[in-house]
Order: C-alpha cells, then sequence, then structure tokens
C-alpha cells in the first residue's frame, strides 16, 4: 500500500515538472514574463538550458534504477527556485516555499515507493 502512495505522490510530482519544462521548451508567453518577473534573462536559449536540467533531474526521478540521483537534482533545482523567489521577497508560504513543498513530496514519494531509500533513511522511535 505504501509503495503505491509513493508512486501516486512521485507521479503527481513528475506530472507537475514535466508540464513546467514543456512550457519552458515551448518558451511561452507565461514562461518569458515569469522570467523577466523573477531577474532571469528570457532569452529562448536559457530558459531551454532550465528546461533541459528540469528534464535530466526528472527523466532521472522518474525511473527507479536512478530516482535517488533525480531526487539529488531535483532538490538542487528547487533549491534555486528557493532562492530566486527569496531574494526578491516574494511571499513566503506561497511562493518562496513552493519549492519545498515539491522536493518534500518528491522526497516523500521516493521514500515510500524505495525499500533502500527507507533502510536510508529510517524513521526512528
Amino acid at each position: 500500500m505504501s509503495m503505491r502512495i509513493g508512486w501516486i505522490l512521485s507521479g503527481i510530482v513528475i506530472l507537475f515538472l514535466v508540464m513546467d519544462l514543456a512550457m519552458k521548451f515551448a518558451v511561452l508567453q507565461p514562461v518569458i514574463d515569469t522570467m523577466a518577473a523573477l531577474g532571469w534573462p528570457t532569452d529562448a536559449p536559457t530558459i531551454h538550458i532550465l528546461a533541459i536540467l528540469l528534464a535530466i533531474g526528472t527523466g532521472l526521478y522518474a525511473w527507479p534504477r536512478t530516482a535517488l540521483l533525480g531526487a539529488i537534482l531535483l532538490t538542487g533545482y528547487l533549491g534555486g527556485a528557493i532562492a530566486t523567489h527569496a531574494r526578491l521577497g516574494n511571499p513566503l508560504l506561497t511562493h518562496t516555499l513552493f519549492g519545498a513543498y515539491l522536493g518534500v513530496a518528491a522526497w516523500g514519494g521516493l521514500w515510500l515507493r524505495d525499500p533502500a531509500v527507507r533502510a536510508l533513511l529510517p524513521i526512528r522511535k
């Protein structure tokens, strides 16, 4: 049962990240506007680099044999998002910590679906 919940949680995270990277690959106007508001360059090559980095982390996370490496890479990517929002003084609970929420969901999903991760990070009583 916990493995199924872990895959559902991981699936939600993966779907969200795939939607985000697809929007970046397409260089949609909302992506350009958001990048500008966050102080990032709005040129297509920069947006594509971010999409590629996100695609690599998400792909590794989705594949069971490389999920731990993917979770580590996604943690770094999401940490950058948190730092960007914190630097701008964006609202804490809705903007700045959103990357942390996503990271907790990713790690929680991985912990529930992978016995090796549970062994590595046990919950002590």
